[in-house]
């Protein structure tokens, strides 16, 4: 089976890979540690710390197959090839809400690197999408549930 191409910075690229050692070299460490303290109270059957215990095994477990599925089928794009003035991955995007009479700035990365409270949006995203390729004054027009919104690009860096 052919993994789905994972769209990443170099900087996603590294914090995954730093998260994927935390967890291998400490976290597993730390979750045997508990899984062996507990298997000493005795009867497993009706031992809550050691189901508990087992569970976080299975979640770190869990997340070090998915980040290594990542890493394994990682696209990583470089800032320094995209386009001067052209919205990209990587593209820091100022543009006018004309709905809202008011300007954002979004950061336009790989899904796996949306942070909204940051304004990073997902490339595959209805704003995202609708902003790759555009330049400064040109009008991007993103369907949403209410209708159309135009946002003017005001700035791309």
């Amino acid at each position: 089976m052919v993994g789905k191409e994972v769209i990443l910075s170099k900087e996603g690229y590294k914090e995954l890979e730093e998260r994927l050692n935390y967890l291998k070299d400490e976290k597993r460490h730390e979750v045997a540690l508990k899984i062996k303290a507990a298997r000493e109270f005795g009867d497993l059957s009706e031992n809550a710390e050691y189901d508990e215990a087992k569970q976080e095994q299975g979640f770190i477990e869990g997340e070090i197959r998915e980040i290594e599925y990542k890493l394994k089928n990682a696209l990583i794009f470089d800032d320094n090839t995209k386009s001067k003035g052209v919205v990209s991955l990587g593209s820091k995007v100022k543009v006018y809400d004309t709905d809202f009479d008011e300007e954002v700035e979004y950061v336009i990365v790989g899904s796996e690197e949306v942070d909204l409270d940051n304004n990073k949006i997902s490339n595959e995203s209805p704003i995202g999408s609708a902003l790759l390729g555009k330049k400064v004054g040109e009008i991007a027009k993103v369907q949403v549930p209410d209708g159309v919104v135009d946002l003017k690009i005001l700035e791309v860096n």
